[in-house]
């Protein structure tokens, strides 16, 4: 038996029991006559007292333990006479009768300890033991949870978890795929899905009115924070259901994460349209935990002389509060902030409203003090507030706007972080023009259907059609989307046409969906919430890393196991494939 206990179980009321306890060596202290070891695994940490005068041979034996060695204790459970509270474990300690070096360590690179000295890097190479630590452990238990919530409260509403195939066949739309060669079908390859959205509307048309899954998918598009190339989704469909009932089935499911998880009860989610989202917050994603809503004040800015603003589509500004005193210094920074090429703004012009009839501008010179006042009270700003404006085409600026407006909220520290502020954002444009490539794109997928009321329009209004789609966002996080599908062989047909998809081609990529279509399919919809999002967003981080076992860096690769890497000539040779040399 290697233990009786784990190292987080024992309590005062376990003293005088004889355990056994293994697990690795945290750190120890030799005192002269007394030595102490910290043992720990993932349920916590014991400290483990060898007494010389008791058993000087073990006590000698406990001196030569380095960090991580792997050990097993047997020994007496006593009251410590310096109890530690921050420890659960801290009433207690084992008087050492034996020890027994189950496996020796090498020094480890980076302490293991929740305050770590390894940067990122050196802790991604040797991931095995960064997970040793209690902080990165607990992220992986919050996720192994909610995990458990979400299979428990799926099947008591009647879903099933049902698997779908990880070797597919590449579709255009989209992200990236990652591709594989068939050895056994030589120059065909499959690709690794980036979601089961054909197989799940599939499922319905099998007749599982209810399917879910806790899904790997993957991507092959450049990474960030809350990006890897394989990441995890919750991915459910639902047949003979309308928006409404998938809204109402999957904040239930929200809520039901937040009370089991956190112990949050969330008010009902308020819904609001994209076109509000982009107006008064600039992102599909808004954050509305706090206020700061955009103002278009174009009708009181444009035409007064300033050619940057008369040019301009659109002149938006945002009410940034107490910042009127803000220095010469401090505004130069928001400008180099906006100017940088992830925002893209040529520059930014403040408003520093000081009351009184004082109010300090960079556009001094183009307008009236009037004129400025006016502007801060169209906007509602109050005295000792600064107005920031940005201008532009109409699209581009609200972008840029909603970024400075959300950088401007965490600099002035209102972005509660303990605070979560779900909606859901619907009524999405159905399609997006692409002026380059001179057509439309889905703005979703293409087999999102469109607002019924909105069908009429597909060939004559087309940029103007909503799609039967919905988001779920929570602090400016998209968790999830999803859509009522086309379940309409003939409506699915005109939206490939108005994609630019030919009838071969659509009948060569989506053919079986098409196919399935003809035999009865119901009308569905699902949603898919990024699972490792919604980790990182109950943990209270921005990276989804930490709550993935071993996660790429942001080149894509793992360092710990040097992957990507090259195959060997044999492998390509089946696989009938050559490779260009490439220079590095």
């Amino acid at each position: 038996m290697h233990r009786t206990h784990t190292c987080g179980e024992l309590r005062i009321e376990d003293s005088g029991k004889t355990v056994i306890l293994s697990g690795w060596v945290q750190r120890s202290r030799d005192l002269g006559g007394m030595t102490f070891i910290d043992l720990r695994d993932r349920y916590g940490i014991t400290q483990i007292l060898f007494n010389m005068e008791v058993n000087a041979g073990l006590c000698e034996k406990a001196r030569k333990l380095g960090r991580e060695f792997v050990v097993k204790i047997t020994g007496k459970v006593n009251e410590r006479s310096n109890k530690n509270p921050k420890m659960h474990t801290g009433d207690i300690e084992i008087e050492a009768e034996n020890l027994e070096i189950l496996n020796v360590s090498k020094t480890p690179p980076f302490t293991i300890e929740d305050e770590t000295d390894g940067g990122e890097e050196l802790r991604m190479q040797y991931r095995y033991l960064d997970l040793r630590r209690n902080t990165v452990q607990q992220k992986l238990i919050l996720r192994h949870k909610l995990a458990i919530a979400t299979r428990a409260y799926l099947d008591k509403a009647g879903f099933l978890e049902i698997e779908t195939p990880y070797l597919i066949k590449s579709t255009p739309e989209g992200a990236r795929d990652f591709v594989v060669p068939s050895r056994m079908n030589p120059g065909e390859f499959y690709a690794l899905p980036q979601s089961p959205q054909t197989f799940k509307q599939l499922l319905m048309v099998s007749g599982f009115d209810r399917y879910f899954q806790i899904v790997r998918c993957f991507r092959d598009e450049d990474l960030r924070a809350d990006r890897q190339p394989e990441f995890t989704q919750i991915d459910c469909e639902m047949a003979f259901v309308e928006q409404e009932d998938i809204l109402n089935t999957f904040e239930g499911l929200t809520k039901h994460l937040f009370k089991e998880i956190l112990n949050t009860e969330l008010p009902a989610f308020p819904r609001m349209d994209y076109a509000v989202a982009m107006a008064k917050y600039g992102s599909d994603k808004p954050d509305i935990r706090f206020g700061m809503e955009i103002n278009d004040i174009s009708n009181l800015a444009k035409g007064k002389g300033f050619q940057v603003f008369d040019n301009s589509e659109a002149v938006l500004a945002i009410v940034a509060e107490g910042c009127a005193e803000y220095s010469r210094k401090q505004v130069d920074a928001l400008t180099d902030w906006v100017k940088r090429p992830q925002i893209g703004a040529k520059g930014l012009v403040y408003v520093k409203y000081q009351g009184d009839g004082i109010v300090k501008s960079s556009i001094d010179k183009f307008f009236e003090v009037e004129q400025l006042e006016e502007w801060c009270k169209a906007c509602g700003a109050k005295p000792g507030d600064m107005l920031l404006a940005l201008s532009g085409d109409l699209a581009t600026t609200q972008k840029q706007i909603g970024e400075l407006r959300l950088h401007m909220g965490k600099e002035l520290n209102i972005r509660n972080t303990s605070h979560f502020a779900p909606l859901w954002v619907v009524d999405f444009p159905l399609m997006e023009y692409d002026a380059e490539e001179g057509r439309h794109f889905a703005m979703h997928h293409p087999f999102t259907s469109p607002k019924p009321e909105d069908i009429h329009k597909l060939e004559t209004a087309t940029s103007e059609v909503r799609a039967n789609a919905y988001d779920l966002v929570i602090n400016g996080v998209e968790i999830g989307g999803g859509s009522i599908r086309i379940h309409d062989k003939e409506l699915q047909a005109k939206i490939f046409d108005l994609l630019a998809f030919t009838r071969e081609e659509a009948q060569q990529q989506f053919g079986f969906l098409m196919n399935a279509f003809e035999y009865g399919a119901p009308p569905h919809g699902g949603i898919a919430f990024g699972f490792d999002r919604l980790s990182s967003l109950f943990g209270g981080s921005e990276s989804i890393r930490d709550y993935i076992a071993f996660p790429k860096n942001n080149s894509g690769r793992d360092v710990m196991i040097d992957a990507p890497a090259p195959i060997d000539a044999k492998q390509l040779d089946e696989l009938g494939l050559t490779l260009k040399k490439v220079e590095k």
